[in-house]
């Protein structure tokens, strides 16, 4: 299939964050293209924005005659739509030509230089950094979220570099043909799709297999790479951390030399782990240490990772897209790096009956280190309830004292009626829609001090 040759693209759940980056891409490009979700939000008003004809209901006769011609239309959807859904059956039943997500990335990249971020932690976070790194090398970068430099997840460069999340969910990295690839992290993670751990690390080494030039690995992965940690000796080294006026300095050793004085403004060690990742990728690549130390010191971050809502000297929000323990003792281990000495309130929304039963003991260890938590309903995501498995059964695990269930419409007046300076808003779910409706009411300044 020559892309070339397609002139109208329609998606099947438009508004997903790797398929609006997808549709934005081949929209800015001269491509007819329009869509379906469930729901508008921020990302599908962007790419109406943009001219493309999105609508919210899933029902064929609002499709239009523009991408009913099976011959003119490519049709690309995300595995999270259900096997029952109207409009990707039809296109199914219709002789169209239909595309996962993944296929379609690995066919847009195919033919450029590319680098790839895998993990099943960080690779949204890094593959921004090495998109804003590569941006000045004209890389076209395709990410997992919104970077807060572009306000998009899609940096707009030639066909010639390309930068890629590989998304692990699925198996869908496998679709891609990476030359520099880095794996950040292989801990258990979606045990719906691959059943076991062992699963998941086989895959992971498949998908390591499939790097033509060199591969990237966060130290202690059970992979063979050039390696990168904090201050241990890795191939790519990063020591003399330290916390000056809210940001990061630090040295990297390189195979080629050292750099010193790094600046870098994101919270987390896990964040200098991710900068670096970026840097060792960019310096294989070719780009100077000097050039990728600048391009780090004016990285702003990607929305929803630790994304300050409020920030005043009385109160601070945060937003973070936290959905596996692992991430969640990130963020904890954050917050306590930058408030060393304040109350700390966690709001979670677990994501998945799955995952939350799956991880249980995990989150319930993860959430009891705040000093306060509240806790949503699951939300259900691609998913169908678990008997017994709910928000009851976790909040039952978590060994704090200050703990209980919330409901959405609650969850304003629990968090004024806690004395926490510092609230953190943790979840792949709406949660992430929810958080704006929470700091508006907070910033009113007749109902608090804010």
């Amino acid at each position: 299939m020559n892309l070339k040759n397609i002139h109208n693209i329609y998606f099947v759940g438009i508004g997903g964050i790797g398929m609006s980056a997808i549709a934005r891409y081949f929209a800015t490009n001269g491509k007819l293209v329009a869509g379906y979700d469930k729901t508008p939000s921020q990302v599908t008003d962007d790419l109406e924005a943009l001219g493309v004809e999105i609508h919210f209901e899933d029902n064929v006769k609002l499709i239009s005659d523009s991408f009913l011609n099976a011959d003119e239309t490519l049709v690309v959807y995300t595995p999270a739509i259900p096997k029952n859904h109207t409009e990707l059956n039809y296109f199914l039943d219709n002789n169209f030509t239909v595309l996962k997500r993944a296929e379609i990335l690995g066919k847009i990249t195919a033919s450029t230089f590319c680098l790839a971020v895998a993990g099943t932690h960080g690779k949204t976070t890094t593959s921004s950094i090495l998109g804003h790194i590569m941006q000045q090398e004209k890389a076209t970068s395709f990410l997992g979220g919104i970077a807060e430099n572009y306000n998009s997840n899609l940096i707009l460069g030639d066909d010639k570099i390309s930068v890629v999340e590989a998304d692990e969910f699925d198996r869908s990295f496998m679709q891609l043909s990476p030359n520099i690839a880095c794996i950040t992290s292989m801990d258990a993670d979606h045990l719906d799709i691959y059943g076991d751990a062992k699963e998941l690390e086989k895959t992971f080494l498949d998908f390591s297999k499939k790097v033509s030039d060199t591969l990237i690995i966060a130290k202690g992965l059970p992979l063979k790479g050039l390696t990168y940690a904090v201050n241990e000796d890795a191939d790519y080294k990063a020591f003399n951390v330290k916390i000056e006026s809210g940001k990061y300095i630090f040295d990297v050793q390189t195979p080629s030399g050292i750099i010193e004085n790094i600046e870098f403004h994101l919270p987390g060690k896990h964040n200098v782990m991710n900068a670096l990742a970026a840097l060792a990728m960019a310096e294989t690549y070719g780009v100077s240490l000097e050039n990728i130390k600048q391009r780090l010191s004016t990285f702003k971050g990607v929305k929803r990772r630790f994304s300050y809502k409020i920030k005043t000297g009385d109160f601070v929000l945060i937003d973070d897209y936290a959905h596996h323990p692992t991430e969640i003792n990130a963020v904890e281990n954050s917050i306590r790096e930058m408030y060393p000495n304040e109350k700390v309130l966690v709001v979670f929304q677990p994501h998945l009956f799955s995952r939350t039963r799956d991880f249980i003991d995990d989150f319930a260890a993860a959430l009891s280190k705040f000093d306060e938590v509240l806790l949503l309903d699951i939300y259900p995501a691609r998913e169908l309830p678990i008997e017994g498995v709910d928000s009851d059964w976790l909040l039952s695990k978590i060994d704090n004292r200050h703990k209980k269930l919330t409901q959405k419409n609650n969850l304003i007046k629990d968090i004024k009626n806690s004395s926490a300076k510092v609230v953190a808003m943790l979840g792949a779910g709406d949660i992430g829609v929810l958080i704006n409706e929470v700091t508006n009411q907070l910033l009113k300044p007749e109902q608090n001090g804010v």
